[in-house]
């Protein structure tokens, strides 16, 4: 019961909810798990996940949101919040941002082969080309928003290489097509499975041809992995073009996904995608009200959990207290999240259920019509023939470590495999974590360099 009210509730992230009978439902809800719980994310979610074979032993919650946010921290943490809200960053655009702190910058206009106009972000520079490609609700400014002392955009011109930072279709920088408006349930028919099939191609053949070379360094981040390994499965003539792959929380197998709300979401698949599109429900942005009652019923109501758990990143990727750099927290959350597909979402789901990494699954009669088969097929791993970096942590709620040696396995071409010293490390911070220079750019750096 509570797990279809969660659905409910997940189904509204992308419109508007109103004060009324949804909100008393998702209050009843919340006062009769926590009647047995008492905690909102961190004992709530053990109970309604034991039907999911989620094995909460290994999962590393945050334990410092409660309803009434006991923890000595909480005033310092208010306070260096507030303390960032003065920061001009906040209203900044990307190339406002990157320009500010002394970088020349360039945007780049791509047409895909299915027509959509994506937008890419280049700082210039004389040496190689490096493309960067964001994940799940992110965007090119996810390598700037950090600052220059530890954005990878910033490290990486430092160090003279040409970057370039790509846009998938839907986000705030590409929600633009030829035919299409973003009010059209057409429009968003996409999940990262056309991201790799056809916007990362399109944005790596103008890059190598802007810079007039046969290859470049890829780095990627989540579904930035995802939609990779999609491209170099479906479309194998792109491996040649690329000198190095460095994954940053590769994610393709979901068996062992610690992330709470995809668990809740994955068994209901089906079910929550059909209202998604009887509602056309088509886009996740979650700045909303749906978004704010789901917070209160995972995070609680108290001031830590407005300021931190207040962004919906965080309740699907997870949170690192000590890598969080809470006094650029407002940056961060006006440039991030940027806005995906519904069917992203649900793409992945399916991963969680099945266990393998496959395309997306219509369901039989629309399966056998677009595959030839009821089930929807592999991708092939064999055809990935880049030399593929990854780069790991044992706290990611998405990237788990046995998901991530299932992948190893299938690859057969990684070079290098590194787990971050660091326990606590997180899905975000592999984009944003304070200590980011030391635990992540000095390997990768090596790694780039010897590419």
């Amino acid at each position: 019961m509570f797990d279809r009210a969660l659905l409910l509730t997940l189904v509204l992230l992308s419109c508007e909810a109103q004060n009324g009978p949804l909100f008393s439902i998702v209050d009843s809800k919340r006062r009769l798990v926590n009647d047995k719980t008492k905690l909102p994310i961190v004992q709530q979610v053990p109970q309604v996940s034991r039907d999911l074979s989620l094995d909460l032993k290994d999962m590393k919650l945050p334990t410092f949101i409660s309803d009434n946010d006991r923890v000595e921290l909480t005033d310092q943490i208010i306070s260096e919040f507030n303390a960032g809200l003065d920061n001009e960053d906040i209203t900044f655009s990307m190339s406002d941002l990157v320009k500010k702190y002394g970088y020349p910058i360039e945007k780049h206009q791509v047409i895909t082969k299915d027509r959509y106009n994506l937008s890419m972000y280049r700082i210039p520079n004389n040496g190689s080309a490096v493309f960067l490609m964001h994940g799940l609700l992110g965007s090119s400014d996810d390598f700037a928003v950090a600052g220059p002392e530890s954005g990878l955009a910033y490290l990486l011109s430092d160090d003279g290489y040409d970057v370039w930072m790509g846009n998938s279709r839907g986000n705030k920088h590409s929600r633009q097509h030829l035919d299409l408006d973003p009010s059209q349930s057409a429009f968003w028919d996409f999940s990262w499975h056309e991201i790799g099939c056809y916007d990362l191609p399109a944005m790596i053949d103008y890059v190598l041809q802007a810079t007039k070379t046969s290859k470049l360094k890829y780095i990627g981040h989540s579904q930035g992995t995802t939609s990779f390994f999609v491209m170099a499965s479906q479309r194998p003539e792109y491996n040649s073009k690329i000198s190095l792959m460095v994954s940053l929380a590769p994610v393709a197998f979901l068996t062992h996904v610690k992330s709470p709300i995809l668990r809740l979401l994955a068994p209901g698949n089906p079910f929550f995608y059909s209202i998604t599109q009887s509602l056309g429900v088509n886009e996740v942005l979650p700045d909303n009200s749906a978004s704010r009652v789901l917070r209160r019923l995972l995070c609680g109501v108290g001031a830590l959990a407005k300021t931190i758990c207040s962004n919906i990143v965080f309740l699907f990727l997870g949170l690192d207290f000590g890598q969080l750099n809470v006094t650029n927290l407002p940056v961060l959350y006006s440039h991030i999240p940027s806005g995906a597909s519904v069917k992203q979402f649900v793409h992945y789901g399916q991963g969680v259920v099945s266990g393998d990494f496959k395309q997306f699954d219509y369901g039989d009669i629309t399966n056998l019509d677009l595959y030839g088969s009821n089930v929807q097929p592999l991708y092939n791993l064999q055809n990935v023939t880049a030399p593929v970096s990854m780069f790991y942590s044992e706290a990611d709620w998405f990237t788990d470590p046995r998901d991530l040696n299932k992948l190893y396995k299938r690859l057969g071409n990684v070079i290098d495999l590194y787990k971050v010293p660091y326990e606590q490390f997180s899905h975000l911070d592999f984009l944003i974590a304070k200590d980011f220079k030391t635990l992540i750019y000095l390997r990768l750096r090596k790694l780039l360099r010897h590419a």
